[in-house]
């Protein structure tokens, strides 16, 4: 049983990590700067680096400093093991198309409409725990999601104060909106695939991810070259760059592996707090600082059920051994 300190810590970082991320790409997305916008693209690309690298230094520190057993690890388990290194190819490519497509939606959604709507990767990784795991759900948890679309919808539910203000923006809300459902859908195809690989060999989860962080470089490259690759040419691929935007990158590098790291100290209660007080907050940065949400009633009703269909979808996962990566 981990200490209560250490749960308090990892609800922490988790609720850090999903706001500032969010609030950070989102304003990222929006600020009004002179040159060129940075390319999302090429931040996704420059994440995947960071990721490899950090996962490198996190297995060199797993064999005690050793370069020689680092480079051993490496060349035994990626190179020596191409089939099972194949395999992390579906995931990373599912991942950076995920990744790219949040950066869609935050350019296209408030945080906080984001926030509530991406909590939907719970019902797209329940439904594919259950045809691809041979999970079983009880019914809290089969309740939990039929509430869940249900809270989606109404945040969703589209506003007289909205439709007053700008017509045009039901086009990029449409955007913004599609974007983060197919989103969900691979983030909850990949997670459970992704489990399904780690479930069945013995390999360390840094060194898978640096087999996920190799394809997802690959794909991001490609990816960028075909959507980008004129403006890559004309200004480079670090055009628009500043700190909000390396905050981002970093932001969403670490973000995956401090989880990862963390989550083994946080049940699915403390998920779930983790989750509902990042949709509180986004929602008043969103509303105080960052001034581009005005919350209607219909919202809060909405956001409120999204709540707590998390803390009960968590409720009799607990008892399982091995709770699905919502």
């Amino acid at each position: 049983m981990a200490s209560p300190r250490l749960k308090y810590l990892s609800l922490g970082v988790l609720v850090f990590q999903t706001t500032s991320l969010v609030l950070t790409m989102r304003y990222s997305r929006t600020l009004q700067a002179e040159g060129p916008r940075y390319l999302a693209s090429s931040a996704v690309v420059v994440a995947e680096v960071m990721k490899i690298l950090t996962c490198v230094l996190l297995v060199f520190k797993e064999h005690s400093y050793s370069m020689r057993a680092l480079n051993s690890v490496l060349r035994q388990e990626i190179i020596h093991k191409p089939v099972e290194t194949l395999k992390l190819a579906i995931p990373s490519g599912i991942y950076t198309l995920q990744n790219n497509l949040l950066y869609v939606a935050l350019s296209n959604l408030d945080a906080a409409t984001y926030q509530v709507t991406y909590q939907l990767k719970i019902l797209t990784t329940a439904l594919f725990s259950v045809s691809m795991l041979g999970r079983r759900l009880g019914v809290y948890q089969w309740l939990s999601l039929l509430i869940l679309m249900a809270g989606v919808a109404l945040v969703q539910w589209p506003s007289d104060s909205a439709s007053e203000k700008e017509a045009p923006s039901a086009g990029s809300q449409f955007v913004g909106l599609a974007a983060v459902l197919v989103a969900c859908f691979s983030s909850g195809f990949a997670g459970v695939y992704f489990e399904k690989i780690l479930k069945e060999s013995k390999q360390s989860v840094w060194v898978r991810n640096i087999q996920l962080g190799m394809f997802g470089l690959v794909f991001g490259l490609f990816g960028m070259m075909a959507y980008d690759g004129e403006r890559v040419r004309e200004s480079g691929m670090f055009q628009g760059y500043n700190m909000v935007t390396w905050t981002v990158v970093a932001l969403q590098a670490l973000g995956g592996l401090v989880i990862a790291a963390v989550i083994k100290y946080a049940d699915n209660i403390l998920k779930g707090f983790a989750t509902s007080l990042s949709i509180i907050l986004s929602t008043l940065i969103s509303y105080f600082l960052l001034q581009d949400f005005d919350p209607t009633s219909v919202f809060f009703l909405g956001a409120v059920l999204v709540i707590v269909a998390t803390f009960l979808y968590g409720y009799e996962g607990k008892p399982s051994p091995n709770p699905s990566r919502a």
